[in-house]
């Protein structure tokens, strides 16, 4: 009996070693190609929600799923990066829907932004993201989006709108484009970050930081 508690607690250990493992090349391995867009004003789309100053000199793009965990550990540190070039910065999100419940979590965040209510329903859903990544319909998701403010009645209603539909098949359109392929991968005033971290984005960032000032 002893022994096989041991063994158990040995496959336990292996097992979650396993899975940290994953999860840091997931986040900290080469990005496969991608290549700089032909049009890089076609990474920003006029419905694309924005996060930080109109007029700021770096624009962050970033091609976004709302169920990719990578994504979510990326999210503070992008934030950091904003926080420490107040101004400098913007963010802007493209939707792409890799996984099973991306479609419904997007349709949240495009109706919190019709909300005027996008930052804080996405730092919601996104806190709550290992509670329904796997649900299709995302229920802990809505859940979530309307204990941060988000009017879930009318939300549930504007996100099956033909304009809801139209933000979510141009935006896929434009992962294909440009040749998405993971999430997320990014853009820095329209120059493909070919490498996911913390580092390479903020010497990327603060390279085109610099470049603007000269």
């Amino acid at each position: 009996m002893r022994r096989r508690i041991v063994v158990l607690g040995i496959s336990i250990i292996t097992a979650f070693g396993f899975a940290a493992a994953f999860v840091y090349q997931q986040f900290s391995a080469e990005g496969e190609s991608v290549l700089p867009p032909p049009d890089p004003n076609a990474l920003v789309r006029a419905h694309s929600p924005v996060i930080g100053p109109a007029n700021a000199p770096v624009t962050i793009v970033e091609f976004f799923d709302p169920s990719c965990g990578a994504c979510r550990a990326l999210h503070p540190i992008v934030k950091q990066i904003m926080a420490k070039h107040l101004g400098d910065v913007r963010l802007v999100i493209r939707y792409v829907l890799f996984h099973k419940a991306s479609d419904e979590a997007a349709r949240i965040l495009e109706t919190a932004h019709g909300q005027g209510l996008f930052e804080p329903v996405l730092e919601a859903i996104l806190e709550a993201q290992a509670e329904w990544h796997a649900d299709p319909k995302a229920q802990k998701a809505w859940e979530a989006a309307g204990a941060a403010g988000l009017d879930v009645e009318k939300a549930r209603q504007a996100s099956r709108s033909p304009e809801v539909d139209a933000v979510l098949s141009k935006d896929m359109a434009d992962v294909k484009t440009f040749g998405v392929r993971r999430t997320p991968t990014l853009f820095v005033n329209g120059k493909p970050l070919t490498k996911l971290g913390a580092e390479p984005l903020q010497e990327l960032v603060q390279s085109e930081i610099d470049r603007a000032a000269q």
